[in-house]
């Protein structure tokens, strides 16, 4: 069987104008050659597709069971050659993003669906990873971009650019007794178990710790879970927060006193300054940077 996208161009348009020269018109040939082309498909299929008494052909049942599968057929091969051509202009094969536990309630999903719309045949791959992973997921190559709340110190690869604002809070279980006090301190957070949302590995340092003691977790679902059961006090995005009934899961936030004005942070997206880019991933850094410098001109 050697079937070519000609021959099923020509079979789908005969099926859709109701004859051997309507199509022949809609393509701009000749109805002999319509006529060759579905008689040549028919030897290859080794079946009959169009009856030919009367004055137009009658698609038989075969025809008609093949032709819905041959437009699926033909958006596939379409496809498939613009994935191609799309390659050869330097599209990536891949596009792979991490985005940091904490801020997967923050709107990283705009910069996926622009992804979406402006490379339709772009494979996007979307991870979740604390941001210490996160970060080694973005230096070993594993991804190409990753969202990451600001740090203080970056690594010398790193290029990134602020793109939205992201807002922490300390919270705690309604019956934990930091709730019960009206004003709380730095060193009253300093006593009492701390829930940190980091990474796995047990060397790596975590961040925004301010307890003697702390419990790890790499999910911040699983910090609320464990906030919820009176087992310490964390920091959770107010995005997350906003997903939660606090009254009915019974937890809330303190009054930390000296540190409120602080729980605002950027959100910058990141990238390997040393990696090569590919079309989607220029056109990606090109976007945030000129949204930035829109943002700074109003």
């Amino acid at each position: 069987m050697n079937l070519n996208q000609e021959q099923l161009l020509i079979f789908t348009t005969v099926m859709q104008a109701g004859s051997f020269s309507a199509a022949a018109r809609l393509l701009g040939k000749v109805p002999s050659a319509v006529s060759m082309s579905i008689a040549n498909l028919e030897v290859d299929l080794d079946m009959q597709l169009f009856t030919r008494q009367g004055r137009e052909p009658m698609a038989t049942p075969a025809a008609h069971s093949l032709y819905q599968k041959t437009l699926y057929l033909l958006s596939e091969m379409n496809q498939w050659k613009q994935h191609a051509n799309a390659l050869s202009q330097g599209l990536e094969s891949s596009f792979n993003v991490v985005i940091a536990s904490e801020l997967i309630y923050t709107p990283w999903i705009e910069y996926v669906l622009l992804l979406e719309n402006t490379f339709p045949s772009l494979e996007i791959n979307v991870f979740t990873a604390p941001q210490e992973e996160a970060i080694q997921m973005l230096l070993q190559g594993q991804v190409q971009f990753a969202f990451l709340f600001e740090r203080e110190i970056l690594d010398y690869r790193e290029s990134f650019i602020e793109v939205f604002h992201e807002t922490i809070l300390p919270v705690v279980s309604q019956s934990h007794p930091l709730a019960q006090l009206k004003d709380v301190y730095l060193h009253d957070l300093a006593q009492y178990r701390q829930i940190v949302v980091t990474s796995r590995h047990l060397d790596i340092q975590p961040e925004l710790l301010f307890s003697k003691t702390y419990w790890r977790t790499n999910q911040h679902h699983l910090a609320v879970s464990m906030m919820q059961e009176n087992l310490g006090w964390g920091f959770l995005p107010l995005r997350s927060l906003q997903h939660i009934d606090q009254k009915k899961a019974k937890i809330q936030t303190l009054n930390v006193i000296n540190f409120t004005q602080k729980c605002n942070y950027f959100v910058d997206l990141v990238w390997h300054k040393e990696h090569a880019h590919g079309t989607a991933s220029q056109f990606l850094i090109n976007y945030v940077k000129k949204q930035r410098t829109d943002k700074n001109t109003h």
